[in-house]
């Protein structure tokens, strides 16, 4: 297992070093300038506006800039942003609890919603409660988030009053009024994105118990005397979570990333739309930083779903 994991960390360091190659060069060559802010203020003489790019580094080589920022990520220091002049790093440290609080709950929530549902919908197949999960399932990811949220809004924020559809970023929980508040703003967007997500994870689960239910094992565990409910739970479901598990770790680097439509519908500062209004402005080194930590992030994810596999499965071996 130890020379597996150093096998895959040795294979993910070149594919890294591809991937922020990509980003940069994909961003470089990007139309935008982000001295256009600057641009349009006549105040501003031509003069300072070169001495700012040269500042910024913005007329160096595309190698030279490209090495530049590579070894100041290596280093942690992730630069400034053009627009604000803010060190990127502070800007997700600002961010990134909302976007946790949100889409970090959404995503626990879509997976204690998806596993039991998909598990008692595989073991009474076609029965009501398996037509109603298909049916809420098959809405839940055929609906778009943009439309799910703006009839939440309509229905609970302009109609019924009972939740605010804008999200307050600078609430801070200090006492049960405040987690009441923070519960209330959070409901909806969590619903949305929660719905969305265990559409799918509902649909693999079910599918993936479905395969493993009429197997020899199932039948020879049966044999053996064994209860139905420690066949289904100790013996279908392990297997069974095996693909399961591959998109739960796939779709954990985006509670980094955030959802960026949940959180331009209900004015969520989250990292998502940092994002959104960092490519408006061209903010190259916001979007470069968030771009590659996700990358880092699902490759992560992908080493830790295959040692997952290993856990899941004793027939798996890691040579």
């Amino acid at each position: 297992m130890t020379a597996y994991i150093i096998r895959r960390i040795l294979i993910a360091i070149p594919t890294l070093l591809v991937i922020s190659f990509v980003i940069f060069s994909i961003l470089a060559l990007a139309p935008g300038d982000p001295m256009s802010q600057f641009a349009a203020n006549p105040n501003v003489p031509a003069e300072v506006r070169e001495r700012i790019r040269e500042s910024l580094g913005l007329n160096d080589p595309f190698l030279v800039r490209y090495g530049k920022w590579f070894v100041s990520m290596l280093r942690g220091e992730w630069g400034f942003s053009f627009a604000s002049r803010v060190p990127v790093i502070e800007l997700i440290k600002q961010r990134l609890p909302q976007t946790i609080t949100v889409i970090g709950i959404a995503y626990l929530v879509s997976i204690m919603i998806a596993i039991p549902v998909g598990i008692i919908s595989s073991v009474k197949p076609y029965s009501i409660f398996d037509n109603l999960a298909t049916t809420f399932a098959f809405i839940g990811f055929s609906v778009p988030t943009f439309f799910t949220g703006l009839v939440l809004i309509l229905i609970f924020s302009v109609n019924l009053k009972w939740f605010p559809f804008i999200y307050d970023s600078t609430l801070q929980v200090r006492d049960w009024e405040s987690f009441v508040k923070m519960v209330k703003q959070s409901a909806m967007p969590v619903t949305v994105l929660a719905l969305f997500q265990a559409g799918t994870l509902t649909r693999f689960m079910r599918a993936s118990m479905l395969d493993n239910l009429p197997l020899d094992y199932t039948r020879t565990a049966r044999a053996k005397g064994l209860s139905e409910r420690v066949v289904i739970l100790r013996h279908v479901l392990r297997n069974s979570l095996i693909p399961v598990v591959t998109l739960i770790a796939l779709g954990l680097p985006t509670v980094f990333a955030g959802a960026i439509v949940t959180e331009q519908i209900f004015r969520i500062q989250g990292i998502g739309e940092l994002l959104i209004s960092s490519i408006g402005r061209s903010d190259t080194p916001v979007i470069m930083s968030v771009a590659f930590i996700s990358a880092i992030l699902v490759v992560t994810f992908n080493l830790v779903a295959d040692i997952i596999y290993g856990i899941l499965d004793p027939r798996i071996r890691y040579s």
